[in-house]
């Protein structure tokens, strides 16, 4: 059984993410506060956080940042619609999705899903080896290890959260391939892209800034203006 994690400082939106989840079938733990939250993954298994970003004593921005550095449990976050520019920050940060209030309790689920089947492929991260030259590709210096969900540039391994995986893994599986944000998000998150662009686009600058050596003069992730992006290794 999965364990999520909600976090938000409104007891009733708690509350309601309890029973959508719980019917579902998770096993769901409960904080209110980003202090909370920490202490609470500090002594739990989560496999998934959804978090508020607007909360007291510690809000949801500094909470991602403090748990990334020891953490690659998907978040997503949780907010009203006034914080877009909250969104692009978490997503900045390392969030993986977001939805917005009030929640549809069938997409809220569509997405949990979706975050703990990416995030249950790459659960072998933590210490499993794959077989010897089993699932493994190369483009380029860039190494892509689908078993052990391990990436490698120029020999040195590259930590990537699920999502940044998954988008390389796609754009490298087919060099030279443009594909648009909507077909990426379609792809990675499994659900319908509406107003992903700006998503995709966080993700594709951080998966840049981990495998590139001049994110901005990028070798292998490229733009093609108002078409996608494509993965191709010119020197």
């Amino acid at each position: 059984m999965y364990t999520i994690l909600v976090v938000d400082d409104e007891r009733d939106i708690v509350s309601a993410l309890k029973i959508y989840l719980t019917s579902d079938g998770y096993n769901v733990l409960t904080a209110y506060n980003g202090e909370e939250a920490l202490k609470v993954l500090e002594s739990n298994e989560v496999h998934l956080i959804l978090m508020d970003i607007m909360m007291p004593k510690l809000d949801g921005l500094s909470t991602l940042t403090k748990l990334r550095e020891k953490y690659n449990t998907p978040v997503i976050f949780t907010t009203a619609k006034s914080e877009d520019a909250d969104i692009i920050i978490g997503l900045n940060l390392g969030a993986d999705d977001y939805i917005t209030k009030p929640f549809n309790p069938v997409e809220l689920l569509a997405r949990v899903r979706s975050q703990l089947r990416r995030y249950t492929l790459f659960g072998s991260m933590n210490g499993s080896q794959p077989e010897k030259n089993d699932g493994i590709f190369t483009v380029g210096a860039v190494e892509i290890d689908d078993r052990a969900k391990e990436v490698r540039v120029d020999g040195e391994k590259v930590n990537l959260t699920p999502t940044e995986f998954d988008i390389l893994k796609l754009l490298a599986s087919s060099p030279g391939k443009v594909f648009s944000p909507a077909e990426i998000y379609r792809a990675v998150w499994n659900d319908e892209p509406f107003g992903s662009d700006s998503t995709v686009a966080v993700h594709i600058r951080h998966l840049r800034e981990k495998i590139e050596i001049t994110p901005n003069q990028p070798r292998y992730i490229k733009v093609v203006w108002g078409q996608g992006y494509k993965f191709e290794d010119k020197k």
